[in-house]
């Protein structure tokens, strides 16, 4: 069984000529389609038709390059380039962790101050421009906690990393490597 049959509600299929076809509607789709799926948190796999293969990270790729590229850019350069120097590197892994659970953590946060009697207005659900103005007014209380979340969550992957350098120091102190000596 293939990772795209795996109980996806909507599968979309990606053909050679670059097309995007919806087989739930039965309708070719565009980027802008799928970046609307995405933003009502709609469960999809995007495969290539003739290989089955998975492209659903690169579809979404693409849509955030389109959105980095038009308008206020989420990532600065310095972000950027930072990610890419955890490419092959050892940390790969627990890099790409760390920042989803980041991101799950902040959209927690978001997920709470909408479930709460701040995420409403008369009645009414905060719209975009209401969150906006929310923010003008509590920003600097949120980006306080953020600081306090990030400096909390730095503090707590050093203290992992010293951890995992004792531990490997255990594990291999006992065998008789060659100290390096200074040569010049």
């Amino acid at each position: 069984m293939s990772s795209a049959k795996k109980n996806i509600d909507r599968l979309i299929k990606k053909y050679p000529n670059r097309r995007l076809y919806d087989t739930q509607t039965s309708s070719y789709i565009t980027l802008t389609d799928v970046k609307q799926l995405v933003l009502d948190s709609e469960d999809f796999t995007v495969v290539d038709a003739k290989t089955n293969d998975d492209l659903t990270r690169s579809i979404l790729l693409q849509i955030i390059l389109e959105e980095e590229a038009n308008g206020a850019p989420m990532f600065s350069s310095v972000v950027l380039s930072q990610i890419i120097r955890y490419y092959g590197h050892a940390m790969q892994g627990m890099m790409g962790s760390y920042l989803e659970k980041n991101v799950q953590a902040f959209t927690d946060i978001q997920s709470k101050f909408t479930g709460t009697a701040a995420g409403t207005f008369e009645g009414k659900p905060f719209s975009p421009e209401m969150w906006t103005q929310f923010m003008n007014v509590q920003g600097p209380m949120m980006q306080g906690m953020m600081n306090n979340y990030i400096d909390q969550s730095k503090s707590l992957f050093v203290q992992m990393q010293e951890q995992m350098q004792n531990q490997s120091k255990n594990l291999f102190g006992s065998f008789p490597f060659p100290v390096p000596t200074d040569k010049k």
